[in-house]
């Protein structure tokens, strides 16, 4: 069976600049309409209105003109108006050559909007559509408000329908685009309009441009190609006045893999095309967006790391590197040993049990904290364990409160166990970690009667390509037998890990002075 073929129109450029807050400028619309027509491989880009502005005008000038270098021109369309040649002329001053003429698609627009008969109405439109081609013009139509029209004056859609594609050949319109304006319909309001537009006009184009009011955008499109539509329209990130429109990578994945369709589409440039429009337009993509949202590729449970290494249980024909992407295996409470694994395999590390064991207690612990581990972060923490296995306990940190008020010295009371015993003292210092030192100085004068290594420097850093938010290392050196003693550790939050060094050093100093 012949696999049918769906158009895709995005409408980023227009449609998807009426998003609250977005306005490209002129090189930012032509690096997305570059990006559309010869990486992504849209069959058709919807770029502007007409005369909305000089800035307008100069960037579909700019697009007009790359796309005719490629020999894409065709492929380039502007939004005009019923307005007596004005949208036209504006239009070709631009050098485009696909005018998308907006005419009402419901009675109300029509009486209420424009104050015209529908024979009024079709009058213009046939005027528009006869300058437009003698300018060289294609024509498509838009019938505003069309689902409006089919619920509540289906009598003049068809109405306007029968005079347009009546239209001799030279007039002929190219596509008739059938607009959920204002995103009220379901799937199957969808199939039953279509089916009575197909019903009617067997021969006609028709083109659907969802809005997703109600979350169905992408529901409807389906609807709409499962009753005859020829074409889609859609925008990057799903871009778009009020709830926005449907989404290109999603309209996409289910064409192909719900309705076995088939697009021109390059699915390995979608999450490319999600990046540089978020990055333009400054609306960030929600995480779990499907295809191209952060997450949709990472699986967080362990059980699910563990299945995919048992032929693939959790897999779906979602497949990331479909779409430029790898699927990847959270580090969190909930991760497990099977993520861990995962994540060390594709590091090229190897483990014993017992220090994977230790390595998850770690990851385990920030999951507690709310906080994310990146790959990039698993050597320092895998580091961290087994440097840390070197030496034993023998001082531990039993409880400690850290304290800052306005006008006051920060102040710590601290209590650790040494060989067993438990000791308890309070300071305030300079900083919150200056005075848990000082404490910890207190313990090991008072108690203990030994000296305490005096701290040399001290660093903060960021693992490279891990997260700011969920792990700091801190390096402290110390003065100690004459030379320099170094330590590391490692934790979401700064002090924790400034004392987790600390107490690396005294068992060090500690298994030092048992010998």
């Amino acid at each position: 069976m012949k696999k049918q073929f769906i158009e895709i129109l995005d409408s980023t450029l227009r449609d998807g600049e009426q998003t609250n807050g977005v306005s490209f400028l002129p090189h930012e619309k032509l690096m997305i309409a570059r990006m559309l027509l010869r990486d992504l491989n849209v069959d058709r880009i919807e770029v502007a209105s007409a005369r909305v502005s000089d800035g307008e005008k100069e960037a579909v000038k700019m697009i007009c003109r790359y796309a005719r270098q490629i020999d894409r021109l065709n492929r380039v369309e502007v939004l005009g108006f019923v307005d007596g040649g004005k949208s036209v002329n504006w239009i070709a001053d631009c050098g485009a050559t696909v005018i998308n003429l907006l005419a009402k698609g419901s009675l109300k627009h029509c009486t209420q909007q424009l104050h015209k008969t529908p024979e009024e109405h079709i009058d213009d439109i046939r005027e528009e559509v006869r300058y437009a081609q003698e300018k060289g013009m294609t024509v498509n139509l838009y019938l505003e408000d069309w689902s409006n029209g089919m619920k509540d004056s289906p009598d003049y859609v068809f109405q306007l329908m029968d005079a347009l594609t009546a239209l001799p050949s030279p007039l002929a319109i190219a596509r008739f685009m059938l607009p959920d304006t204002l995103g009220i319909m379901n799937p199957l309001q969808v199939i039953e309009y279509f089916r009575k537009m197909m019903k009617r006009y067997p021969q006609a184009h028709f083109d659907f441009h969802a809005h997703n009011d109600y979350d169905l955008a992408v529901s409807n499109s389906l609807a709409a190609v499962l009753s005859g539509a020829k074409g889609l329209h859609v925008t990057v990130n799903g871009l778009g006045e009020r709830c926005g429109n449907a989404p290109i990578a999603s309209v996409q994945a289910i064409l192909k893999d719900q309705f076995h369709a088939k697009t021109n589409i390059d699915e390995s440039q979608l999450n490319g095309a999600s990046r540089m429009v978020e990055g333009y337009s400054g609306i960030a993509v929600a995480p779990n967006q499907p295809i191209v949202g952060e997450n949709v590729f990472t699986q967080v449970a362990g059980v699910h790391a563990d299945g995919d290494t048992k032929d693939k249980l959790y897999y779906n024909d979602l497949i990331p590197e479909r779409f430029g992407r790898k699927r990847e295996y959270a580090l969190g409470k909930t991760s497990g040993k099977a993520n861990i694994l995962k994540n060390l395999e594709e590091l090229g590390l190897e483990l014993t049990p017992e220090q994977t064991r230790r390595v998850t207690e770690r990851i385990t612990e920030l999951g507690d904290k709310k906080e994310i581990v990146t790959q990039d972060d698993l050597p320092y923490i895998v580091s961290d364990v087994l440097k840390h296995d070197a030496a034993e306990d023998n001082v531990k940190l039993v409880s400690y409160v850290v304290s800052t008020a306005y006008g006051l010295k920060p102040g710590a009371n601290v209590k650790v166990e040494i060989n067993g015993r438990q000791y308890e003292d309070s300071a305030v210092g300079d900083g919150q970690y200056d005075a848990f030192v000082k404490a910890l100085r207190h313990i090991y004068k008072k108690y203990l009667n030994r000296t305490f290594p005096i701290l040399a420097n001290y660093t903060v850093t960021i693992p490279p390509g891990g997260r700011t938010d969920a792990l700091v290392q801190t390096v402290i050196s110390w003065h100690y037998n004459g030379g320099i003693l170094r330590t590391r550790g490692l934790d979401a939050d700064q002090t924790e890990a400034a004392i987790k060094a600390t107490f690396k050093m005294l068992n060090i100093v500690e298994n030092d002075y048992k010998k």
